[in-house]
């Protein structure tokens, strides 16, 4: 009967990415693969002994991961933005160099806790967002009291005015810095699981001058630059790889988060 429960497993030139009976969602598994093929680059470039055990859980041993950073930086090779292409890109999102923004959201959360099934909970995400989305005013606050894992799911998960200090950073940048009004028509990822997420009002902040801020935005135009050259540098090294049980695309990267 347990033959049964078996998936087929995926691999990286003949590496397994995960235990048979273990079930991974799509972006897990790209994100293994990702990193499998930084650990074997690593070892054909002499930073890595090929006894390198290699992982099914996915987490690097220490030697492979100071490798694969090694292997990054004299792989990747990014230019300095110019002071045109600095003020091109501030005058572009200036609204993520504000102080003071705020925004009244409400969440549903679907918390990640150990031993759930991240496939089965994001699938209810995903339909949870169609839902609200197409449903009427009452539609998110009966979600979020019969859903919601926070307590907040109480008050029709009600989360107040925030402003991006008082959340966790991955979710602060999917909201603060942008425009958008009512139900975001994605769900939003942090460490505490995901989210589906109303902003009700939003109140912009002071834009801080180019001058005070030039160091954040070179620092955000080289790590756009590094995401770039990163999935470039993966997919060369995908379309060299044999592959078995998943597709290396654009948006997978061990390193994007």
């Amino acid at each position: 009967m347990n033959a049964c429960l078996e998936v087929p497993v995926a691999e990286v030139n003949g590496i397994a990415l995960h235990h048979p009976d273990e079930r991974l969602d799509a972006d897990t598994l790209r994100q293994r693969a990702c990193s499998e093929l930084l650990r074997q680059a690593a070892i054909r470039e002499g930073l890595l002994s090929r006894d390198d055990a290699p992982p099914a859980d996915g987490v690097l041993s220490e030697a492979a991961t100071l490798a694969v950073e090694q292997l990054i930086d004299g792989e990747l090779h990014l230019p300095q933005p110019s002071e045109d292409e600095c003020r091109r890109y501030y005058a572009a999102n200036s609204a993520r160099y504000a102080d003071g923004e705020r925004a009244e959201l409400r969440h549903i959360l679907f918390a990640v806790t150990a031993g759930v099934d991240v496939v089965a909970l994001r699938s209810r995400a995903e339909q949870m967002l169609i839902e609200v989305r197409g449903g009427d005013e009452s539609a998110f606050a009966d979600a979020a009291r019969a859903w919601s894992n926070c307590p907040s799911g109480a008050r029709g998960g009600a989360l107040g005015w925030l402003g991006a200090d008082d959340c966790a950073p991955e979710f602060a940048r999917e909201i603060f810095g942008h425009a958008e009004i009512g139900v975001l028509p994605r769900l939003v990822h942090s460490r505490f699981g995901l989210h589906v997420v109303q902003v009700l009002r939003r109140e912009a902040g002071a834009v801080r001058p180019f001058e005070d801020v030039r160091g954040a935005v070179v620092a955000a135009m080289r790590q756009k630059s590094f995401i770039t050259a990163l999935r470039q540098y993966l997919s060369v090294l995908a379309g060299e790889a044999e592959l078995r049980g998943v597709e290396i695309d654009a948006a997978a990267s061990p390193l994007l988060q």
